[in-house]
């Protein structure tokens, strides 16, 4: 197994555990409730709820079924109202990259702050950053249980802390597992362009049709995502026009996107992220069954081992049975995958077709990367800024600035998300309320 130049294995896996606990204790802080007549105990979803029915809804966004979805803590506030609200686990209906329906679950979050800014209360669909790819890894559950192991798989909801931060400024909130991440009819496509675009844009639609809740047609729509989930609003703001025009758009964070799936290949080989390559490879198999001689052609028996341990892994145990292992470990020619994209036209084929960048944004974007960051590449983040505004996009490009806090570890990917949190969450809340967001592509050229 490979060694940080500054840190052992070992000590690398305990920096790295104890960030990702850092993120659950930070996110906790934040105290949600438990719907009034919501069972007591977490955990207690109904039999069946994420096995979606034979057949869908025609429509897209349309909701299969909802029930109350207790959320992790609860505070009664002055007035009566539980804080920060109260919460709906929601499936329904999108289409996948196929063409084809599929079934999503989320979570939608009725707050109980007022909301202050212009117009009536708006809502934000969070896109959640790599969960992993088990059915237990989604970020629904997570609001109900932040950290989570069922024996096989640990799960960490650390979407929780902006999910919690958004509620308090009034805003409602959405928030979505993808296609196939909770569902167990299928493989999450992690990282695929087209079914996580779609599942944002349906949220929204999914969320509107909601009774008793506070959002009207007339509420601004944002999104927020980073990691995973900025690749999914980097997306969802391409498609919008074509898929949802239904949907305006307000404005959309997007953090760290992976853009170039090519670069981010690179980046992440050899990291506490390595399990993200089998997460990737899986969904890209399901979703283009034409790669599957490739795989049968280069994956070896631990490779072809480790991608079934990864189908019904979660961020956790990911990070903790594969961090820091080779790619070239998996393959029968001791080819790292970068190589195997490179020596295979299908598979180059599918990663360039998963490239953003391509079309202008419908809506204003803020595109935040940290310098250091070496899991999802700093350059190609910025490069997907630049793109944005060769399309004519308004772009806000925010580079965050933080020392190199070591290479492969995860910390120059996780840091540069809390500490640009706040600024990201305000940005938002402007556009929510109407404000202009001010687009510096004349300067990026200049930035970092």
């Amino acid at each position: 197994m490979p060694r940080s130049a500054h840190h052992p294995p070992a000590v690398a896996r305990r920096l790295v555990t104890a960030t990702a606990l850092s993120l659950v204790i930070a996110g906790s802080q934040a105290v949600p409730a438990i719907a009034d007549d919501a069972p007591s105990t977490p955990g207690m979803v109904s039999a069946g709820f994420y096995d979606p029915p034979a057949e869908l809804p025609a429509a897209d966004g349309a909701l299969v079924r909802t029930e109350e979805l207790p959320l992790a803590l609860s505070l009664p506030s002055i007035g009566g109202k539980q804080m920060p609200g109260t919460a709906t686990r929601l499936m329904y209906k999108t289409t996948d990259s196929n063409g084809q329906p599929a079934a999503v679950t989320g979570a939608y979050i009725e707050p109980s702050a007022p909301w202050r800014g212009e117009g009536p209360r708006p809502l934000v669909v969070v896109a959640p950053g790599t969960m992993g790819q088990g059915d237990s890894c989604a970020a629904s559950m997570g609001l109900e249980r932040p950290i989570n192991f069922n024996g096989e798989a640990v799960s960490v909801g650390y979407e929780d802390i902006a999910i919690y931060r958004l509620l308090a400024e009034g805003a409602a909130v959405v928030v979505t597992d993808y296609v196939g991440l909770g569902t167990t009819d299928r493989l999450h496509t992690y990282v695929n362009r087209v079914d996580g675009g779609h599942a944002v844009l349906d949220a929204v639609r999914a969320a509107r049709q909601l009774p008793d809740t506070s959002v009207t047609p007339d509420s601004r729509v944002a999104l927020y995502g980073y990691s995973q989930g900025g690749g999914a609003t980097a997306s969802a703001t391409e498609l919008q026009p074509d898929y949802a025009p239904d949907v305006a758009l307000a404005g959309a964070y997007v953090g760290a996107p992976p853009a170039n799936l090519t670069e981010v290949v690179e980046g992440i080989d050899g990291s506490a992220l390595v399990g993200a390559l089998g997460w990737s490879l899986n969904g890209f198999i399901q979703a283009h069954p034409e790669l599957q001689p490739v795989a049968d052609e280069y994956l070896n028996e631990d490779g072809k081992a480790a991608l079934e341990t990864l189908s019904t892994s979660c961020i956790g145990d990911g990070i903790a049975r594969f961090a820091f292992r080779r790619s070239s470990e998996w393959t029968t020619t001791g080819q790292a995958l970068g190589e195997v994209v490179d020596a295979e036209p299908a598979v180059q084929d599918v990663l360039d077709d998963q490239l953003i960048g391509t079309r202008k944004p419908a809506t204003a974007v803020r595109v935040a990367t940290g310098v250091q960051d070496d899991i999802v590449p700093h350059d190609q983040a910025r490069q997907l800024a630049l793109d944005w505004c060769a399309e004519g996009g308004e772009v806000t490009y925010q580079p965050v600035q933080i020392p190199d806090l070591g290479k492969g570890l995860l910390t120059n990917h996780i840091t540069p998300l809390l500490a640009d949190q706040s600024n990201a969450i305000s940005w938002l809340t402007e556009r929510l309320s109407g404000g202009a967001a001010i687009n510096n592509c004349h300067t990026l050229p200049d930035q970092p």
